[in-house]
């Protein structure tokens, strides 16, 4: 069975969209003047035992790979402007 050449780009989008990747986790709606800095966030991880591998900016949350404070590789979500873990 043949995919529509149609149907394939469709089919990409939604393979490859942020919403799939991050099961459409949705953190904040402000708009990014106010956020907190990542460094905030980061600092304030660190201090709490995390050891933070890497940080990203999504289109609404920062976006933690760490090992959290017991030890366990996580992904994380936070609200960049409370730094509220939001969870998927």
């Amino acid at each position: 069975m043949r995919l529509s050449t149609k149907l394939i780009p469709l089919v990409i989008a939604v393979l490859t969209s942020n919403a799939w990747a991050h099961g459409g986790v949705k953190c904040t709606t402000l708009p990014k003047e106010q956020w907190k800095p990542h460094t905030e966030l980061q600092a304030k991880l660190i201090k709490e035992g995390w050891q933070i591998r890497r940080m990203e900016m999504t289109d609404s949350c920062y976006e933690v790979y760490a090992k959290d404070p017991k030890g366990k590789r996580v992904e994380a979500f936070f609200n960049p402007v409370t730094f509220e873990r939001v969870e998927e």
